[in-house]
């Protein structure tokens, strides 16, 4: 009987433990949800692609066949896309993967329009855990601050330029 109270004892500590280290785990995932992924963008103005290469950090970005200036190069994925209907253009997030530790990600904001296309510089805390959303021109990212995790850094662009709110 002391056996098997020790063992009912024993596996609740074991869950208990188990529990308790699990909860973290859970929290972030619902604080950061995974982003979308596209390799392409149809829009009345053109089409956003992502051509792929043998080697995965080669990967560019164009609009209708034609890279983009400034060239955009890694390991690409379009995040989100907008579609802004007063400035008849449409808004696309693309995080840029360069293989390098330090820092695995960036991001730029890439308008395309009837004229043509415009893209932002390059931002972000080095986080693929991001938040995104938009109101009207205004649009949000923010992740994770990469010295302070706990803490979360806030991108704002309003199709000029980027704003970064620190901790």
């Amino acid at each position: 009987m002391r056996h098997s109270l020790f063992l009912s004892l024993r596996l609740i500590g074991v869950c208990i433990i188990f529990l308790t280290c699990a909860r973290p785990v859970l929290a972030t995932e619902a604080t950061w949800p995974v982003p979308p992924s596209r390799l392409s963008l149809p829009t009345p103005y053109g089409t956003l692609d992502i051509k792929t290469s043998g080697y995965i950090y080669e990967s560019h970005l164009t609009l209708d066949g034609v890279d983009l200036e400034p060239k955009i190069e890694g390991l690409l994925n379009i995040t989100y896309a907008f579609s802004i209907s007063k400035a008849k253009a449409f808004m696309a997030l693309v995080s840029i993967g360069t293989g390098n530790n330090a820092c695995p990600v960036s991001y730029r904001w890439v308008t395309i329009h009837k004229g043509g296309y415009k893209v932002s510089p390059a931002f972000g805390s080095c986080s693929n855990q991001i938040r995104v959303s938009a109101r009207g021109r205004i649009f949000t990212l923010a992740t994770p601050n990469s010295q302070k995790p706990d803490k979360t850094d806030i991108y704002v662009y309003d199709g000029k330029s980027i704003k970064h709110r620190r901790p």
